[in-house]
């Protein structure tokens, strides 16, 4: 579909968009706050363009004395030249031919890196896969709970509307924490105790709620324990993309980073595999409930292994930096890189980008910023749509209720379960290529290809409850979910994530991703809580068109304000994001029907001129017309 393209804009154009944007000045107060905004963005473009290169290395060799690094001092004079022309390593002379040996295989290939960068991978995983079961286990303890404590949804005695609002509720809980408390207290947290400490923390309190759960005896009690159960996914799902983007390289940043979903989806297929695996436990002396009451609990312990080994691994190097903490931050980055040259490369770079931002916050409001400054709001723009359409997508419908509608339409419980188990396995299954896709076809082509398929998905299976026979209409609901999860999956599912986690400068990363996180945490919630009187008041022919409708939705919202990030490093980010968004929308537009002739049609028409042009700043990179580079 449309990909990333324009008429070229190029770095020394960037003040003069940023001055066309801030041209309503009707104070001096207002002035003064424009004038801030258009040098946020030129400051931050390019921090190492126009340096000598006899400067810049008398500049590296400063910076390695004056942070305990003096023994190291060549090193980062390499590191500093490559920093500053990362593509055009070739032709500087003071590299050895060793240090291009590195580089070349740096690009040739690119998934050879260190073991200690893949157990920090693999630790992530752990930390996604928590909260993937933390969601699921929910769908099929539902069977059991709502029963037990009087908030039944398919009575046909008592007020059945009532008890729709409850049991969404009580589902909803943890994500109304949050949305609300959760992700922002990830600023802090990260702030004190780091990423790792957040890590920790956090998984600690997912260990005990999970427990908690399992020895309530009422909804009210239920709610206020996945309620505090909120206080750990929160920040752990805002910190652990954040902690992946910030420790691996940018060729590979999105197939990395993308594993948190991937191995969430992991974690909702085991969820449900626990439903199935204590569905049959029968009631002890005193212990009532005793199937559900496991099911909720069996999250707890991929929680505590988390816990347990966050802290064998090294710690982000950028937060270190941000602390001051320059010589830890070598070592950590040491262990994350195959050779002292990227190190070095990867260190200076970050803190050239962290003297420029502190500059430029000094004694400012980062949340007032994170909305008032263009390339920054441009990044919270894009983070909110892919957010909000991961929940209004309708994934988590299927996630947390697909017990339940695989019940209404014919299957007896256990059933229903494994009919969710299959779902499960597919939403997984289907993630894999995404470790590939997402960094070869990029983020936004991955968004409009599924959207559409996506939203055909919903209209079957809700179209499906028309149909008069039981295994007839069991047979193609089971076919939708399962089609729709097939399209999620490598889309929707591990984009959201990973562009949020990217898109945002370092000063204001926490605070954006948490705003980004606290988005799809918010409409989670709106989600969980509305579905079962959605379902009750539309049946399921309405409500599962309802968010067919908003896939639709997604796809505009997509075209139209999403840039691309895909293998972009922060430098080359800050220019994709200073483009406006009117310019960005029209082109669009215009380019939108060209690309459906040239890529749907196969017409053999000349490309779109490109949107972005990096020329002069680390070589000849530009977009080309699929949204991928040429």
């Amino acid at each position: 579909m449309s990909g990333v393209n324009d008429t070229k804009t190029s770095l020394n154009e960037k003040s003069s968009i940023e001055k066309q944007e801030a041209t309503h000045t009707p104070t001096q107060d207002q002035h003064h706050q424009n004038v801030h905004v258009e040098n946020v963005d030129a400051k931050l473009a390019n921090p190492l363009e126009g340096i000598p290169h006899d400067q810049l290395m008398a500049d590296a060799e400063d910076f390695a004395k004056v942070h305990g690094l003096a023994h190291l001092t060549e090193e980062f004079k390499k590191g500093a030249l490559v920093a500053q022309n990362p593509t055009g390593f070739e032709s500087i002379a003071y590299l050895s031919d060793e240090d291009k040996n590195v580089l070349r295989r740096e690009l040739t290939h690119k998934w050879d890196h260190p073991w200690q960068l893949y157990y920090l991978v693999i630790l992530c995983s752990v930390a996604a896969a928590v909260q993937g079961m933390d969601e699921a286990v929910i769908n099929g303890a539902n069977l059991f709970f709502a029963p037990q404590f009087g908030i039944n949804p398919n009575t046909t005695t008592g007020n059945a509307s009532r008890n729709q609002w409850l049991l969404g509720v009580v589902n909803s809980a943890p994500y109304l924490c949050c949305a609300f408390i959760g992700c922002w207290l990830t600023d802090p947290l990260n702030r004190y105790f780091g990423r790792r400490g957040t890590i920790f923390i956090t998984a600690t309190l997912s260990f005990l709620t999970c427990v908690w759960q399992g020895v309530t005896n009422s909804w009210p009690h239920l709610f206020i324990a996945r309620f505090v159960l909120g206080l750990g996914i929160g920040p752990k799902s805002t910190t652990v993309p954040i902690y992946a983007a910030e420790c691996t390289p940018p060729v590979i940043r999105g197939g990395l980073v993308m594993m948190w979903q991937m191995w969430t989806a992991f974690g909702i297929m085991i969820g449900y595999a626990m439903d199935l695996a204590f569905y049959h436990v029968p009631n002890k002396h005193n212990i009532t409930g005793l199937n559900w009451r496991l099911m909720l609990a069996s999250a707890g312990f991929p929680a505590l292994l988390l816990a347990v080994q966050v802290f064998f691994c090294p710690e982000s190097p950028r937060w270190l930096m941000g602390k001051g903490r320059y010589d830890e931050a070598y070592k950590s980055l040491a262990r994350l890189r195959t050779h002292p040259i990227q190190a070095t490369r990867d260190m200076y770079y970050i803190h050239v980008q962290l003297e420029a931002e502190a500059e430029i916050t000094r004694g400012r409001n980062r949340l007032f910023e994170l909305f008032t400054v263009p390339r920054n709001r441009r990044a919270a723009l894009a983070s909110f749509i892919v957010m909000f359409m991961q929940q209004f997508c309708g994934v988590n419908v299927i996630a947390y209720y697909s017990s339940n509608i695989f019940s209404n339409s014919g299957f007896n419980d256990i059933q229903a379960l494994s009919a969710s188990l299959g779902f499960g396995i597919i939403n997984w299954l289907f993630a894999l290529p995404a470790v590939w896709t997402i960094d070869t076809f990029g983020r936004r082509n991955l968004l409009l290809t599924t959207f559409p398929l996506m939203s055909v998905c919903l209209l079957i299976t809700g179209f499906a409850f028309w149909i008069p026979g039981r295994d007839a209409r069991v047979a193609v609901v089971a076919l939708g979910i399962y089609l729709f999860g097939m399209a999620y999956s490598p889309g929707e599912g591990p984009v959201p994530f990973t562009y949020s986690a990217e898109a945002f400068p370092l000063y204001i990363r926490e605070l954006g991703m948490s705003f980004a996180v606290g988005t799809t945490w918010f409409f989670n919630f709106v989600l969980a809580v509305t579905w079962p009187r959605l379902l009750g008041a539309f049946k399921p022919q309405g409500a599962f068109g309802w968010y067919a409708g908003w896939n639709i939705i997604g796809f505009f919202a997509v075209l139209l304000f999403m840039p691309e990030t895909k293998s972009l490093s922060l430098e080359e980010l800050d220019m994709v994001f200073s483009v406006p968004t009117k310019r960005h929308a029209s082109y669009q537009l215009k380019a939108l029907p060209h690309n459906i002739k040239k890529y749907i049609f196969r017409k053999k028409i000349a490309d779109f001129p490109p949107l972005y042009d990096f020329e002069g700043s680390v070589g000849e990179k530009h977009y080309a017309p699929g949204g991928g580079m040429a």
